[in-house]
């Protein structure tokens, strides 16, 4: 999916009618296509038809949390390339990694305020109109990596990665045998913007290694991550 950037689609679910309704009137003023859900269940049903290229999630809602409601989300081909942002109370640091585990692309905790919240929504939208890269496809090995519709092959098979794990891949893949920390990979990958802690990278990185032949991200302890070309 493409973001439309001249008028983005955003959808707000919180079971809060009174944050509904404060996140409504500042991105509708912003310029952006808002439609919202009072829970996971039917945040998933509008999702399906209103294809939103931004999800504001709430964690703790009834009958769906986000967590799940993210999940769900993320399996939905329309979907995939779409950024998925929590706004939540819950502060503790295991509830943030579950959230990037799931998919996630950023992180606040509320108490919301509008006018930092709509400067990080526009530095999403911001660094997708700024991403020109000039190699659109990446080939190596049995990889290979087309910028240009978000797809990624191993082997010839096609492999379905949320939009993160995707350029955290096609980064370190066009840099090859550079070793990057978790904080120069925060600053590439998830930008200055967000807030995230370190071990959401190592998240991604698993992710990545799960579908991916692991070979190809070593690890260095101590240092950090990079991509090889060699099989060894």
């Amino acid at each position: 999916m493409s973001v439309n950037l001249q008028t983005p689609k955003i959808l707000v679910v919180d079971d809060d009618p009174d944050i509904i309704e404060l996140l409504e009137y500042n991105l509708a003023k912003e310029g952006y296509e808002v439609a919202s859900a009072p829970d996971g269940r039917k945040a998933l049903e509008i999702a399906k038809t209103f294809k939103p290229e931004l999800v504001l999630l709430d964690v703790m809602m009834p009958h769906m949390d986000g967590i799940e409601t993210a999940r769900q989300l993320r399996d939905l081909s329309d979907l995939k390339n779409s950024y998925i942002l929590f706004l939540t109370a819950r502060a503790e640091e295991y509830s943030e990694i579950a959230a990037f585990e799931v998919g996630a692309d950023d992180y606040i905790i509320k108490p919301i305020k509008p006018r930092a919240l709509m400067s990080r929504i526009k530095a999403l939208f911001r660094r997708d109109s700024q991403q020109n890269e000039p190699d659109e496809k990446i080939e190596i090995g049995s990889l290979v990596i087309n910028r240009t519709n978000y797809s990624v092959q191993n082997g010839g098979q096609q492999l379905v990665l949320p939009k993160k794990e995707f350029e955290l891949l096609s980064f370190l893949a066009r840099n090859p045998n550079k070793v990057f920390n978790r904080d120069e990979l925060l600053e590439k990958v998830w930008g200055a913007d967000v807030y995230v802690v370190e071990r959401t990278v190592d998240v991604h990185i698993r992710k990545l290694r799960e579908k991916i032949p692991e070979y190809y991200i070593k690890t260095l302890k101590g240092v950090g991550y990079m991509f090889s070309i060699e099989e060894n």
